[in-house]
């Protein structure tokens, strides 16, 4: 920092990555506050020699700053942190009076918690003060230290634990999306060992999450769940009701991703465009949306108290993820480095191609979004959660506040029409088509299909003939 920046920062009032501490001759008894707290979040600077008296400094200087940086430095270099600390330092010179900076870097996930003397002295830094961390922020620094470890961890379930209709859905999506992969010839038990979600006989945390039964995932981490709500307004204000709509608990992530994904795909405009001959239902928009999705399935800190949320208002989409990101977004975005928190549950989407292969997906979910919305996603965070929000901007043709009920009852009978028509569809292509093919096919969660199925057959439109595996189906009418 230069004495220009210290004085423009002098000059203002607050800053997060700043504090000043009065010191004449000795170093400030609250400095291990600060420096853990710098440590512990974004880094700062301590300058020595000033005072502020509410949102005013005052430069008092120091009256010898070789000797108080001497001693500074000492404290770090004899263990008084339980991590080491480089710190930089730098003198001063304004109006006559010495101070002098102290530079502290952040420290990278796998040294947090940074502390002094005893674990209970953890700080963090909020808004322009030091604050005590939580027992519950201390146990999300260790989870962060183990980047990358945590859904590799086996539990005492096996094969035999996990939701046998989810292990055949994800089956036959595999042979859908990449009728060619070896893994197709694999049976679901050694298929599940190179996915890593079974290693030696047991089921790991993240095969668990995607695979497992709700009551079994909810021994190993309480309160499962992924919030999905749309909100009918562009606050919960001036929202008629707090919600219009919540999406109901599924028993694990693989249901979840189906059932958030038909919802989110409803919320986003997708052009009449075709590739080859047939209608391009992949452009970069609904991209970007389900990276996003895929992106808080395997990012999130589900050991967490703070749930995984996606909120849909009327201007914009939030993803809401539990756990910091592993780097910092400009290094993320610059390398396109990929490391996410849970990798069993990365690769189990990554196998069927439903988030990127290579790098973080950041790059598409971005210049996706504003290549047809002409905005960028605003992407935030600190060290125990990130959230990404996806603005509609101009290219949202109608407000839901202009909607009146002839309106809203129109888009909905278009959603259906659309989605009858894609089973039907299917039907026609592959008359044996089960129901679990359906699912795979078509995104629909299970419900999904069979209320459509029900309502298709109640209207005389179609006719099973024989059982779901074995029979097939007639279309009656169309």
């Amino acid at each position: 920092m230069t004495k220009q920046e210290l004085i423009k920062k002098l000059q203002d009032i607050e800053w997060e990555d700043f504090e000043v501490k009065e010191s004449k001759s000795e170093l400030p008894k609250n400095i291990w506050e600060t420096v853990s707290a710098f440590s512990n979040t974004a880094g700062g600077w301590i300058i020595l020699g000033v005072r502020k008296s509410g949102k005013e400094y005052a430069v008092l200087g120091i009256d010898n700053p070789e000797k108080i940086e001497q001693n500074f430095t000492t404290v770090l270099r004899n263990e008084k942190f339980n991590k080491k600390i480089t710190a930089k330092c730098k003198k001063y010179n304004i109006d006559g009076k010495a101070l002098l900076g102290l530079y502290i870097p952040a420290v990278s996930s796998k040294d947090k918690p940074v502390y002094f003397n005893s674990q209970s002295n953890t700080f963090i830094r909020t808004g322009s003060g030091d604050q005590k961390a939580t027992k519950e922020e201390i146990d999300a620094f260790y989870r962060n230290s183990s980047f990358g470890n945590k859904d590799e961890e086996v539990t005492k379930f096996k094969f035999k634990n996990l939701d046998w209709d989810t292990v055949k859905s994800y089956q036959t999506y595999l042979k859908n999306v990449s009728p060619d992969h070896r893994y197709n010839r694999l049976t679901a038990e050694q298929l599940l060992e190179k996915l890593r979600v079974i290693i030696n006989g047991k089921v790991t945390v993240g095969g668990l999450l995607v695979f497992g039964r709700e009551e079994n995932i909810n021994e190993v981490i309480g309160d499962f769940r992924i919030e999905y709500l749309e909100i009918h307004g562009t606050s919960y204000e001036d929202a008629p009701n707090r919600y219009q709509y919540r999406l109901p608990q599924e028993i694990n992530i693989f249901n979840y991703y189906f059932g958030i994904n038909e919802r989110l795909i409803k919320k986003i405009d997708i052009p009449f465009k075709l590739k080859g001959a047939f209608r391009d239902e992949n452009q970069p928009q609904v991209v970007a949306i389900r990276e996003a999705l895929v992106n808080l399935l395997m990012h999130t800190d589900y050991f967490s108290k703070a749930k995984p949320r996606i909120r849909v208002f009327s201007d914009r989409i939030e993803f809401f993820n539990p756990g910091s990101l592993p780097k910092d977004l400009k290094y993320i975005l610059k390398e396109d480095f990929s490391l996410p928190r849970n990798p069993v549950i990365a690769k189990t989407f990554r196998v069927i191609k439903l988030c990127e292969s290579i790098g973080s997906g950041f790059h598409k979910m971005i210049d996706g979004w504003k290549s047809y919305y002409k905005n960028t996603p605003d992407i935030t965070g600190d060290f125990d959660y990130y959230k990404i929000v996806f603005r509609f901007g101009d290219k949202r043709k109608v407000s839901v506040k202009s909607k009146n009920k002839k309106t809203v009852e129109k888009t909905v009978e278009k959603t259906v029409e659309k989605t009858v028509e894609k089973i039907l569809s299917l039907i026609i292509e592959t008359p044996s088509i089960t129901q679990q093919e359906l699912v795979a096919k078509t995104g629909l969660t299970r419900r999904g299909i069979e209320w459509n199925l029900k309502k298709l057959k109640k209207e005389g439109a179609i006719h099973r003939i024989g059982p779901d595996k074995g029979g097939h189906w007639e279309i009656i009418k169309w």
